[in-house]
C-alpha cells in the first residue's frame, strides 16, 4: 500500500507452480512479473528497482552494499505427472539442477560477500518441522494424515516440510552437502513454507547449523489459508559496520499473542563480517 512493487522482492512458492499442462510460472510471470517483462499487465518496471535483478524468474540475484541475495523459486517436479493442483501444492520443495548450480557457483564466487539464499522450503533438519514426514501425523492404523501439510500419497509426502527435490533426486541432500563442505559460507536461508506455532521436533523457526547458516521460517501473513497459521512477519535490520543483525517478529492478530511485536522470539544473529552499503 505504501511502498512500490519494484522494492518488493519475490519467489515462488508451491502453490505458485503451473499446472503441469501450463508454461511454467505462468501466472506469476504475467501478474507478479519479477523482472519486469510485463509491464502493461504486472505494472512492474524494472527500472525501477531500488537493486537491479540478475537473472532468471526461476533464480536470480541483487546487491544490497555487500549482502548478495540469490533467490530461488519452487518449481514442479518434471519426473512427476501430477501436478500442483492435484496435490494442493505437493509434493515437496523442488529446484532443478541448473538452479543448484548457479547457486553454488554464486556462493563459491563471492567469498567476500555476506550471502542471503531465499526460497519457500528450508533444508532437511533446519528448522521446525523440517524433517522426513514432520509435515504429517501418524493414523491409529500406522499410517500417515495431514497435519502441517496435506497428504498426497503420490506427492512424496516424507519430504514436504523441505527442500526435497534437487536435480530430479529425491531427498538429494544437495544444498547440506555443500553447506557440510563450506561452512559459513552462506549467512542466512530465508523460507516461509512451514508455520507452526510451536517448536515440533525440537527445533525452532530460527536455528544455526553447518558451521554458522541462520536458517530462518520468516513468515506466515494470513490465517485464512491453513487453521494453524499464526499471521506474523519476520523484520531483519542490518546495521552499517556490524556482523550483527536483529531479527524481531511481528504478531499481525491476537490468537497466539497480543498483536504487535513479539519481544521474546527477537534474535541477534552473527554474520561472517560486517555489513556495509558502501562495496565495490
Amino acid at each position: 500500500m505504501v511502498d512500490p512493487r519494484e522494492a518488493i522482492y519475490n519467489l515462488c512458492g508451491n502453490h505458485d507452480r503451473s499446472a503441469p499442462h501450463e508454461p511454467p510460472a505462468m501466472w506469476r510471470n504475467r501478474w507478479v512479473d519479477p523482472l519486469g517483462e510485463n509491464t502493461v499487465e504486472s505494472g512492474v518496471n524494472a527500472e525501477r528497482r531500488p537493486y537491479p535483478i540478475d537473472g532468471t524468474w526461476e533464480r536470480y540475484s541483487f546487491r544490497v552494499g555487500n549482502i548478495l541475495f540469490l533467490v530461488m523459486s519452487d518449481v514442479n517436479e518434471p519426473t512427476q505427472s501430477i501436478g500442483r493442483g492435484e496435490l494442493g501444492g505437493n509434493p515437496g520443495g523442488v529446484v532443478t539442477g541448473e538452479t543448484f548450480r548457479w547457486w553454488s557457483e554464486m556462493v563459491l564466487a563471492n567469498p567476500d560477500c555476506i550471502i542471503i539464499t531465499a526460497h519457500h522450503y528450508v533444508l532437511k533438519e533446519a528448522t521446525v518441522a523440517s524433517g522426513l514426514w514432520e509435515g504429517m501425523r501418524r493414523t491409529e492404523d500406522g499410517g500417515w494424515r495431514t497435519h502441517y501439510h496435506g497428504y498426497h500419497q503420490k506427492g512424496t509426502p516424507q519430504g514436504a516440510s523441505f527442500l526435497y527435490w534437487v536435480d530430479s533426486v529425491e531427498d538429494s541432500g544437495a544444498f547440506e552437502n555443500f553447506l557440510e563442505a563450506n561452512p559459513g559460507a552462506v549467512d542466512l536461508w530465508l523460507a516461509g513454507h512451514t508455520h507452526p506455532d510451536d517448536t515440533y521436533g525440537g527445533k525452532s523457526h530460527i536455528e544455526t547449523k553447518w558451521g554458522g547458516t541462520h536458517f530462518c521460517n520468516v513468515s506466515s501473513l494470513t490465517r485464512h489459508h491453513v487453521k494453524w497459521s499464526v499471521p506474523k512477519s519476520r523484520v531483519l535490520t542490518f546495521t552499517e559496520g556490524s556482523p550483527d543483525v536483529m531479527v524481531r517478529c511481528y504478531m499481525h492478530t491476537d490468537e497466539f499473542k497480543p498483536q504487535g511485536w513479539y519481544e521474546e522470539d527477537e534474535r541477534l544473529l552473527t554474520l561472517s563480517r560486517p555489513f556495509t552499503l558502501d562495496h565495490t
